[in-house]
């Protein structure tokens, strides 16, 4: 049976994203481990993380609720989100709350459509919570249509047909969210509290699922602190 009191749990919080790869210099599963425990401090309701060995590092230190990705490369496939079942099965062994997948309208390794991996990946695992990273509105109602548990709009500029993209870019969030049944994950191009301010969504907060997710970063800038170092007034700036 699916545990949907998971998404109980992350609603209206944020959802940091603790992730460096390869060739990043904070690439370590001992420093995203420790990153997602300044999250945990900080108020985050959710960790989202790459690779097997990054999410079992990071089950070690925090309690809270994860988004499981892997990303991998295929010469024949622009999308690199866990795009096949190998990294979906992978995934399931760490006992990941929810696997987020790729969901837009490009084809996976092998010439597969997004159809045909998630009729294969949902009649496997029925129970498993799976996440939808969608770039576009179509991409978001499809995605719940064929069985996602939850919608993001994790790849928002990042395909082809939505390049140049503002982001965060509010109004494809509020117009899923307005759409759609299953939860809504505002994702992507979010660095400032002042950027999830519920003014900021014009009054679709209310319907607004309910997890924001923004990428760890100790970057800042003149007058303005990036996530998550503005965490630790982030309840009390919204």
């Amino acid at each position: 049976m699916k545990n949907l009191d998971i998404f109980d749990r992350v609603r209206g919080g944020l959802i940091v994203s603790c992730q460096a790869l390869e060739n990043e210099p904070l690439h370590s599963s001992f420093i995203m481990s420790r990153m997602a425990v300044a999250a945990e401090m900080s108020g985050a309701v959710g960790i989202r993380a790459n690779t097997v060995a990054d999410i079992t590092e990071i089950r070690k230190m925090v309690r809270l609720p994860m988004i499981g990705i892997i990303k991998q490369i295929y010469k024949d496939s622009d999308v690199y989100i866990t795009p096949t079942m190998v990294e979906v099965d992978a995934l399931v062994e760490t006992g990941v709350e929810i696997i987020a997948m790729d969901a837009t309208n490009r084809l996976r390794t092998g010439g597969k459509s997004l159809d045909d991996i998630f009729h294969e990946v949902r009649n496997k695992y029925p129970d498993q919570l799976f996440m939808a990273d969608c770039s576009c509105y179509e991409e978001a109602l499809h995605a719940e249509e064929i069985g996602f548990d939850c919608v993001g709009t994790t790849m928002a500029g990042y395909t082809p047909y939505t390049q140049g993209t503002s982001l965060p870019d509010l109004a494809f969030i509020q117009k899923i969210s307005q759409a759609v049944d299953v939860p809504v994950i505002a994702e992507g191009g979010i660095h400032y509290p002042q950027q999830l301010r519920p003014g900021a969504l014009r009054g679709s907060a209310r319907r607004l699922t309910r997890g924001l997710s923004a990428p760890w970063s100790a970057e800042q800038s003149p007058g303005r602190r990036r996530l998550p170092n503005a965490l630790w007034r982030f309840y009390e700036q919204l």
